[in-house]
């Protein structure tokens, strides 16, 4: 931690950190609050469907229904089926992301927020594999999208989208 003199002569310890408190509480809010809603709605969806009645409600017919699945790989159904391969595959790709994109954070609040859904997504989606020993997808557009998945799975997407658009747009502004 470096110091530095302010023009009042004080000391400020923190003014070369990257990340203040506020910074890290908006990445933190938005991993928790993906946390919840996910694990929310996996427990909705166990106590509405049973395991035994795989597609128990059709949400908007010949388009979105709730279907329970028991998913053993990784995303989109590949990477095998091993959990403490998929969980620390999850813990790598997070390091990755963070050291790829800590410096666009310190800058963007909308990188912070995209940044805390992958988290966020990343631990709904290992809480289920610590948990059950697979993930609970529910979410099946069974006309127009092959694979069913859950709200992490979601947000994990939307949190990548956000970060490449916000890669692209720094790009053609800086």
């Amino acid at each position: 931690m470096r110091s530095s003199t302010s023009q009042d002569g004080s000391i400020n310890l923190y003014r070369n950190r990257i990340f203040s408190l506020k910074q890290t509480l908006v990445i933190a809010a938005a991993a928790i609050a993906v946390l919840w809603a996910d694990q929310y709605t996996k427990h909705l969806i166990v106590n509405l469907c049973f395991p035994d009645v795989p597609a128990c409600r059709t949400i908007i017919p010949n388009f979105l229904r709730w279907t329970y699945e028991r998913n053993v790989h990784g995303a989109f159904g590949l990477f095998g089926s091993s959990a403490v391969m998929l969980i620390g595959m999850a813990i790598v790709v997070l390091v990755l992301f963070w050291f790829s994109f800590r410096e666009a954070a310190a800058r963007s609040q909308i990188v912070r927020i995209a940044f805390g859904m992958i988290v966020g997504g990343a631990i709904g989606n290992v809480v289920d594999r610590l948990h059950y020993g697979y993930v609970i997808d529910f979410i099946d557009f069974y006309r127009i999208w092959p694979n069913i998945f859950n709200v992490a799975d979601s947000c994990i997407t939307v949190g990548v989208g956000l970060l490449l658009l916000s890669s692209l747009v720094a790009r053609r502004h800086g």
